[in-house]
């Protein structure tokens, strides 16, 4: 699958060949430096931009349109300022026209998971920048989608936000097992978070390589201590030695098939 854009002065290729498959409940990450057309391959697998030449399948459905069997999370949690955390949560709910009843009793579930039981009708404006992306997060999942692609979604915050993040969003893929898909700079999120990493070159962007990781879940930070994650760490960094390219922080994909 490949991506081009017409800028005025020229084409510039995005995507070059790539070629990507995500098992169902898999957890894979990409990284890449900056411009190498992660959020591009998210956004393409989401439906939202179209390939200019490939496929992306998610089961045995070609996406040629934005999907609405998968929840999608940004780096700005995008919440409305004028509607409470649960009428946010709600909200893909309420665009797809399905009765809301049924899951006003899962959206407080999903925010008792998360720690904000007690912000259901807070306004985005009184809540931290951590707040947020829970109340995001719940609402990417509030449908129960099979599919979770997110694109940097805690790389505005603080460290220990987003640490604490990290682990809630690994204790609620083990209790749903989605197929998720993360964009991340940070190579550290992606090795404690995935199944998976798969490391992107420079623009054009490609699959340069994949690599597997194979550590106990579920994890906390002190294996971030341990000399397998290291080894982990040292062979992504190794590949963006490779180009002079180092990686700095988060990024994004889904149970799709591109090609």
């Amino acid at each position: 699958m490949s991506k081009e854009y017409d800028t005025g002065d020229g084409v510039i290729r995005a995507l070059d060949g790539v070629s990507l498959d995500l098992d169902d409940g898999e957890f894979l990450s990409i990284v890449g430096p900056s411009g190498c057309g992660k959020s591009t391959l998210m956004l393409i697998a989401a439906g939202l931009v179209p390939a200019t030449s490939g496929t992306v399948t998610i089961g045995v459905t070609p996406v040629s349109r934005p999907v609405t069997n998968a929840g999608i999370a940004f780096q700005d949690a995008t919440l409305y300022e004028w509607r409470r955390v649960l009428e946010n949560v709600l909200l893909p709910v309420e665009i797809q026209r399905r009765d809301l009843k049924p899951f006003r009793r899962r959206a407080r579930e999903l925010l008792a998971m998360v720690g904000m039981a007690d912000f259901e009708r807070k306004y985005p404006f009184q809540l931290s920048g951590g707040m947020r992306q829970r109340v995001a997060l719940c609402r990417a999942l509030i449908h129960d989608p099979p599919l979770l692609l997110m694109d940097e979604p805690f790389g505005a915050l603080d460290a220990l936000s987003r640490e604490q993040l990290n682990l809630e969003l690994q204790d609620l893929w083990q209790q749903n097992r989605k197929t998720v898909l993360l964009i991340t700079h940070s190579i550290q999120e992606a090795v404690f978070l995935s199944d998976r990493v798969a490391v992107m070159s420079p623009r054009p962007g490609r699959i340069a390589e994949i690599v597997a990781i194979d550590l106990p879940r579920p994890r906390t930070f002190d294996l971030i201590e341990a000399p397998e994650f290291g080894r982990y760490s040292r062979r992504i960094r190794e590949v963006f030695a490779s180009w002079g390219v180092f990686a700095r922080g988060p990024e994004r994909q889904a149970p799709a098939r591109a090609r």
